[in-house]
């Protein structure tokens, strides 16, 4: 057995175990989650990701240490970011505190297939038709761009092709019926306004991975490190949530730092066949760009609440 198939089944009985754990086990049943279980969590999943960085070192080198932690900062910023596009969607659908945390289970699970589908087709991309690393360069560039200039973003799911799909074909109740996305009403299944805000959760996380997938690959090209820094981030986005849900306003510069680190991926991959960009490079803007968006929302935030 290879160094790298020992790392595969690590990481895979690791996410198994923990996945079993915090989903079905702590959290089988609908409640809601307080700042201290949130922080709690939190701590559980990024402590878990700097063992298994750990690890990645010890077996696989310390460039493919740096590559995962380059990667999961990344994807952990960006799923920050996600964190405001959530609260919109759970406040449109009206859904209560107790019932998100079952959403945010599932989504998490949809999730990590999706991503594990983008990862594979964007390598294949990138490995047969090398001008496709500039393409996904642009995109980032782009969405940087957008992120910073476009104003605030706005949640839309009346508009949402998948939402649209679903009331055409599934009779919606009006009213959430507990937590379930299914109920049986005279005989005849119908959908829940849950099960509406999955699917809009879901297919948003499309949106999301293809900003996040195209990051990452400017990092490095192994599925094991791009899939495993990405499920590492997700799995702790719940408690995440959680923990930040209610302090959004202190990262109003938030957005801006995430920005500029699209912006500065999307360049490395535009330049990288003119400029090889040390990986220590980029992980040191990475984190600088978080720390000075995150230092300055919260000066910010403290003049405001002076004020």
């Amino acid at each position: 057995m290879t160094n790298r198939e020992m790392m595969w089944i690590a990481f895979a009985g690791i996410i198994t175990v923990m996945f079993i754990l915090d989903l079905f086990v702590f959290n089988r049943k609908s409640h809601e989650i307080g700042f201290r279980e949130a922080l709690a969590w939190t701590g559980v999943w990024v402590g878990l990701a700097m063992a298994f960085n750990v690890g990645v070192w010890y077996v696989l080198g310390s460039a493919k240490a740096l590559e995962f932690l380059t990667g999961y900062i990344i994807e952990e910023s960006l799923s920050v970011d996600n964190l405001f596009v959530f609260i919109m969607i759970f406040t449109y659908f009206k859904v209560a505190k107790a019932h998100q945390p079952k959403i945010l289970k599932w989504g998490i699970i949809g999730a990590l297939v999706m991503r594990g589908i983008f990862i594979v087709v964007g390598i294949q991309l990138i490995e047969r038709f090398h001008w496709m690393i500039y393409v996904f360069g642009a995109v980032l560039i782009y969405t940087g761009f957008k992120m910073a200039f476009g104003g605030d973003e706005e949640v839309h799911p009346e508009h949402n092709p998948l939402v649209k799909l679903v009331r055409r074909f599934i009779p919606i109740t009006k009213r959430a019926r507990g937590d379930h996305f299914f109920i049986r009403r005279r005989g005849i299944w119908a959908a829940t306004p849950l099960f509406l805000t999955l699917v809009v959760v879901e297919s948003t996380d499309v949106i999301f991975a293809v900003d996040s997938i195209p990051a990452v690959l400017a990092v490095t090209h192994d599925p094991f490190i791009v899939y495993s820094s990405n499920v590492f981030a997700i799995m702790g986005l719940r408690s995440l949530y959680y923990l930040l849900a209610n302090v959004m306003e202190m990262f109003a510069h938030l957005k801006l730092g995430v920005s500029v680190i699209l912006a500065f991926v999307g360049s490395k991959m535009l330049l990288s066949n003119l400029v090889e960009v040390p990986l220590q490079l980029s992980l040191g803007v990475i984190i600088g760009a978080l720390t000075i968006s995150i230092l300055t929302s919260v000066v910010a935030a403290k003049k405001t609440h002076r004020g």
